[in-house]
């Protein structure tokens, strides 16, 4: 069965536009409420009172504005920061003292919001250009800059700049993640396209290649052709990341239609919630050579589980067919655990030298790496091998029952 991976973009950018617009709500009520409580300071209060009622409708209005990137646009950037800087030019017109005493503008610390804006849309390049702009305005309405104007001003340019390059190095990041959860979905699905080859399409171009040498005459060059299929099929399954349409064509008329084939079967299994008995899908492997000893109840496991669990160990009773010997004899156990499934799948055979599985995944030959250990990596379970040789070889796997279910 084939599963289609998918890859859940993330933005670490949508908590600071939020964040963001959090912040110009919170802080027009801050200068609204400070202009109410020092109303007799100003000489003229009517030009605060203008501009404080044009700022709450602004606020107001761009909230939406400040929701994403793409809403943030550049012409509504420049006019954003344009009503800071107003503001703050026409605070000596509404307060003749402001310029002899350190107090807040008319916009007070709202006017940062601005200069955020431009921090989280564009990085450090646009926060400290903005972020200028605001300094010298700053400046201008104070005429004599006194230690603390300047504090102020130096503490905005710095923080704006360091919360821009802070975004782009969180932009970064996130793409590389992405792309990195991309790479794994792709290594994933070329992985089950893999053990879903070798179950199918490899075998039976092996079994043509062994009895077309056995029978002679035109059977052996079908043979001939149908080894080399095998190796060339085999080399592409395990030559890296291929996508699904490039394998289809390189695999010739029948890999492609294989690969239709197992690609519609997931949308037909997608469906299917209810949990299978994993007995009746290894039931069919009893034979007279082949014993199945199985739990009284049944055991009950996700659909998709069942199935990849019981393809594994269809690929253990295949490589006892092939390599133990047409005598040798296989045993099937089934332990049904509250917290896992463990099958076991034992033979008689003369078993495995060492470094012979080394060798044939060497040699593109992934019968334990995808069909078995594959599955069950997928399955968040473990496939241990043992083998000595003239001892026969054992194969357990363990499925754990929650990580299957999901």
């Amino acid at each position: 069965m084939v599963k289609r991976e998918r890859v859940v973009r993330m933005s670490v950018e949508q908590p600071l536009w939020r964040a963001l617009t959090g912040y110009r709500v919170l802080t027009a009520v801050y200068a609204i409420l400070l202009f109410v409580f020092e109303r007799d300071k100003f000489e003229r209060p009517w030009i605060a009172v203008a501009f404080l009622a044009f700022l709450a409708l602004w606020t107001a209005a761009t909230l939406p504005r400040v929701a994403n990137a793409a809403s943030c646009t550049k012409r509504f950037l420049v006019a954003d920061l344009t009503v800071a800087v107003a503001g703050i030019l026409l605070t000596p017109l509404a307060d003749e003292q402001a310029q002899q005493v350190d107090g807040p503008t008319l916009p007070t610390i709202w006017a940062a919001g601005s200069v955020l804006a431009f921090a989280i849309k564009g990085g450090w390049r646009w926060a400290a250009l903005a972020s200028t702009f605001v300094a010298v305005a700053n400046l201008v309405e104070r005429a004599h800059p006194s230690r603390d104007t300047l504090h102020n001003v130096l503490l905005v340019w710095i923080a704006s700049i360091a919360i821009g390059y802070i975004v782009e190095v969180a932009r970064a990041s996130e793409r590389i993640l992405a792309r990195a959860l991309e790479i794994e979905a792709a290594t994933r699905e070329r992985e089950r396209l893999a053990r879903d080859i070798h179950d199918s399409v490899l075998q039976v171009l092996a079994m043509v290649q062994r009895r077309g040498t056995a029978l002679g005459g035109e059977a052996a060059e079908l043979g001939r052709m149908a080894g080399e299929q095998e190796v060339a099929l085999r080399t592409l399954v395990s030559s890296g990341l291929v996508p699904t349409a490039r394998a289809a064509h390189d695999a010739g008329p029948g890999g492609a239609a294989f690969l239709r084939t197992a690609a519609g079967a997931s949308g037909a299994d997608a469906g299917v919630q209810e949990p299978c008995d994993l007995r009746s899908l290894l039931a069919p492997y009893t034979g007279s050579k082949v014993t199945f000893a199985e739990p009284g109840a049944p055991v009950l496991l996700a659909p998709a589980a069942a199935s990849e669990l019981a393809a594994a160990v269809g690929a253990a009773l295949d490589n006892v067919g092939r390599h133990a010997g047409a005598d040798a004899r296989a045993w099937i156990l089934v332990e049904d655990d509250p917290d896992e499934v463990i099958v076991t799948v034992r033979d008689d055979g003369p078993g495995i030298p060492e470094g012979r599985l080394a060798q044939a995944e060497g040699e593109g030959r992934l019968g334990v790496a995808l069909s078995i250990r594959g599955r069950l990596r997928d399955l968040g379970g473990t496939a241990e091998l043992i083998s000595v040789p003239g001892q026969g070889t054992e194969v357990e796997l363990r499925v754990p029952r929650g990580k299957a279910e999901r």
